[in-house]
């Protein structure tokens, strides 16, 4: 069987670390652990003319996701994000603007769109008119079957209330954290769930799979203390994979990718959750968000996740 097309829409950036540069940006991130995985990940996205846009080319070259889709902007820099860590949580500085505010429409990204199996994109990336027209455009040209997972991703001051209503118009999987439900609901006019243990944030996503017809799952991640998945017939709770926290960069986007490898065949909401908690809790011991992954390492997890598969 050809490898499912999965595809990252949006930001591709430098996080700019006390330790160092790290390239990164939630969906690009996503996009490398997808083709990690053994998918055909493609990173649609913009850079910019300039040492950061080559070198983040040079980067991505050895890894699994296919960067031949980048557009190049000739007048605006590769993006760029001062984080700084405090108890391994990230807090962050998104300068703008970036060279991914101006992603373009254009044919080739439309007939990848036409084919993917599943998409990722999130709020960051929409923040100006001309990226999130293109990004919901490309979510809207995909086929019926087509997994969408709109990552929310909260940045402030970077998101609004109708880029949550019309992401949410198109998606069918919503990923968010326990700490963005609140902001979530009270973003759309929903009841706030109750405190934020498994039973309210399966309150919120029920309210969210009712708001919107689209959607036929909420995740919601809660850092070293698992996730919650609801779906609109079943729910789950795992209780997260202990592990040596290094940072928690690009945690959150390795158990996007994991789980939604999984629901592209066919896995059960047990499986998805073990397989998202798994990828995360490895993700969060390293640093950065693309380290580098020993094949005994995948194939150790992967055998993990594999033996729940029926």
């Amino acid at each position: 069987m050809e490898p499912h097309l999965i595809l990252g829409i949006g930001e591709l950036l430098w996080d700019l670390l006390p330790s160092g540069a790290a390239l990164g940006g939630a969906p690009a991130n996503f996009t490398v652990m997808a083709g990690r995985l053994g998918s055909h990940a493609a990173i649609l996205s913009r850079i910019g003319r300039d040492d950061l846009g080559r070198e983040a080319v040079h980067l991505l070259d050895p890894l699994p996701a296919d960067a031949g889709y980048l557009q190049v902007d000739p007048n605006h820099e590769t993006g760029r994000v001062t984080v700084e860590l405090k108890d391994g949580q990230p807090s962050y500085v998104i300068h703008e603007p970036a060279a991914w505010d101006f992603m373009e429409l254009n044919d080739d990204w439309v007939r990848l769109a036409e084919r993917a199996d599943a998409i990722c994109f999130g709020t960051l990336a929409q923040r100006a008119l001309e990226s999130r027209q293109t990004i919901q455009t490309l979510a809207a040209q995909t086929p019926s079957h087509c997994v969408r997972v709109f990552d929310v991703n909260l940045r402030a001051p970077f998101y609004s209330s109708e880029v949550l209503q019309e992401s949410l118009s198109l998606a069918t999987v919503m990923k968010l954290n326990d700490a963005e439900m609140p902001l979530v609901l009270g973003l759309l006019g929903l009841p706030a769930s109750e405190p934020a243990d498994p039973a309210g944030l399966r309150t919120g996503a029920e309210r969210l799979l009712a708001e919107f017809p689209t959607l036929r799952m909420v995740a919601v991640t809660r850092g070293g203390q698992g996730s919650v998945l609801v779906s609109r017939d079943a729910w789950h709770e795992h209780p997260g994979v202990p592990t040596r926290l290094s940072d928690t960069i690009g945690a959150g986007d390795a158990f996007t990718a994991a789980m939604t490898r999984y629901m592209l065949r066919g896995a059960d909401l047990a499986t998805l959750n073990e397989a998202g908690n798994r990828w995360g809790s490895w993700m969060a011991s390293q640093q950065g968000a693309m380290p580098p992954l020993p094949d005994s390492v995948r194939a150790q997890l992967n055998d993990s996740i594999e033996a729940r598969l029926v």
